[in-house]
């Protein structure tokens, strides 16, 4: 148990990875407000903007992209295939791997939903900037390659 005034190695509210945690979360709020209106979670719409951006991905190559677990990617595929949204085919190759792409229902999906995730962006970029919005993308993709590569 830590004693009042222990030095916790460095581990405060002022961290990078705590002010990255602070964002994501703020922004992951903002987006499930939004979604919601159109009858959309976030996880769905990461899912569709995915295969929208690389048809034809399998259910295990979304579940590493998305960082989640195989089973929660099933789920989810399976929840946007009920709706029409997404379709399961064949993969050319390998028989027992099937690819997922959308549907003219998952694109009308996307569709409704690009202006409010777009509105979040101009938001975000707005009140840092463009310069300090560019730059801010580039040290999180930095952050990332730095962390991802553990």
């Amino acid at each position: 148990m830590g004693r009042a005034g222990e030095d916790l190695v460095g581990v405060t509210c002022q961290t990078v990875g705590w002010a990255l945690r602070r964002a994501e979360l703020a922004v992951q709020a903002v987006k499930e407000q939004r979604l919601r209106g159109l009858g959309m979670a976030s996880a769905h719409f990461s899912l569709l903007i995915m295969i929208h951006n690389e048809p034809g991905l399998t259910g295990a190559e979304l579940a590493r992209r998305l960082n989640v677990t195989p089973q929660a990617v099933a789920s989810l595929v399976a929840r946007l295939e009920d709706r029409g949204q997404l379709e399961r085919r064949p993969h050319p190759r390998h028989r027992h791997v099937q690819e997922l792409h959308l549907t003219d229902a998952g694109r009308d999906a996307l569709r409704s939903a690009v202006p409010e995730i777009a509105a979040i962006e101009q938001r975000i970029t707005q009140e840092l900037g463009p310069d300090d919005a560019s730059r801010m993308t580039a040290l999180l993709h930095r952050i990332a390659d730095t962390v991802g590569d553990d």
